[in-house]
């Protein structure tokens, strides 16, 4: 991890069980916590940790790896953008049973969540994420090995002009607890290509 990045995070609901070392995070979830607002379901859930850092550069890219241990039907972890409590974006791992999870992402624009998803298989307990930026849009990527990415979306952010904050995030919807790790984090040109 980069010393800017080190030195800029900055948590939303600091977890009680967490270390931030010069080459990981690892978070313990907590139970009960997470992040969905309204759609489908009705219910508003907001209380899963995020750590982050800020950022003007309208034009980057975002890349993480991540190593969890969920066993719980919804243990997630991956990145974010959380900008408040009904602005934001996620993209995760969600375990769902034995067989397989969710990889997917949900985009909340003034307060509603939606959710893109994909099953893959429940051995899968590494996945690499790339978060891009090209002004107010925004690009999700995954990858199983840190070299090969694939789009999971590109998604418009309507409070997300200015400067941001983007980062990581883990949390346990059920009555659960497990340790995410988060490592090779790094911020770089922007990975995204312009449209041509």
């Amino acid at each position: 991890m980069s010393e800017f990045l080190k030195e800029n995070l900055l948590w939303v609901r600091e977890p009680k069980q967490s270390v931030i070392s010069q080459d990981y995070v690892e978070i313990i979830t907590e139970p009960g916590t997470d992040l969905w607002q309204r759609t489908y379901y009705g219910f508003q859930n907001d209380n899963a940790p995020v750590l982050q850092t800020r950022t003007t550069d309208k034009y980057f890219s975002f890349v993480v790896k991540t190593r969890f241990e969920s066993k719980h039907r919804f243990d997630q972890c991956g990145i974010a953008m959380y900008l408040d409590s009904e602005n934001w974006l996620k993209a995760s791992v969600e375990y769902e049973n034995e067989e397989y999870q969710r990889l997917g992402s949900v985009v909340t624009n003034h307060g509603y969540s939606d959710w893109a998803t994909s099953d893959i298989s429940a051995d899968i307990k590494e996945m690499w994420y790339r978060f891009s930026r090209r002004e107010s849009d925004y690009c999700i990527e995954c990858s199983l090995d840190g070299i090969t990415f694939k789009q999971m979306r590109i998604c418009h952010m309507w409070k997300g002009t200015e400067e941001i904050v983007f980062g990581i995030y883990a949390c346990s919807p059920e009555n659960s607890s497990f340790k995410a790790i988060f490592s090779n984090m790094e911020i770089t040109e922007c990975k995204w290509q312009e449209h041509k």
